[in-house]
């Protein structure tokens, strides 16, 4: 009975170590990659519902009376779940490219140490990367 719903434990599995690395590790690339984890077993989860035993593609063809369909909107739905994962993916290091380059770090706990530190206002200005990879700082105040 177990075994016969394997789609449903893997997309739970990948679902909890997904939210576990979100969760509970302090590095930004980890947490990147632990929400792209949760989102593939959300795509694993929603694309089995739409399969049925015994179902076939739904097109219809002559003499096809009787027979199962498996639904095709769920997976329709997942292409582009998975298009926004992807993207949301690369903004997400995209956005750890720059903390990295702004802080010198990609681990939390680090950043708000150095987001709290009495002089930080002074030692971290607003950085912006530049298509040409060079990352200007602004003036700091005379």
């Amino acid at each position: 009975m177990l075994l016969s719903h394997y789609n449903y434990w893997i997309a739970i599995v990948l679902m909890m170590i997904g939210f576990y690395a979100v969760i509970a590790k302090p590095n930004l690339v980890k947490k990147a990659i632990g929400l792209s984890l949760f989102q593939t077993g959300i795509f694993l989860f929603y694309i089995t519902f739409g399969k049925l035993a015994g179902g076939t593609a739904p097109v219809v063809v002559a003499g096809g009376e009787g027979v199962t369909y498996s639904n095709p909107l769920p997976h329709a739905l997942i292409l582009t779940a998975i298009v926004v994962s992807v993207s949301t993916l690369a903004v997400a290091m995209a956005l750890v490219v720059n903390i990295k380059q702004a802080y010198g770090t990609v681990e939390e706990d680090e950043i708000g140490e150095i987001e709290h530190a009495p002089d930080a206002a002074e030692q971290h200005s607003t950085v912006l990367v530049t298509p040409g990879g060079s990352a200007p700082t602004q003036p700091k105040p005379a």
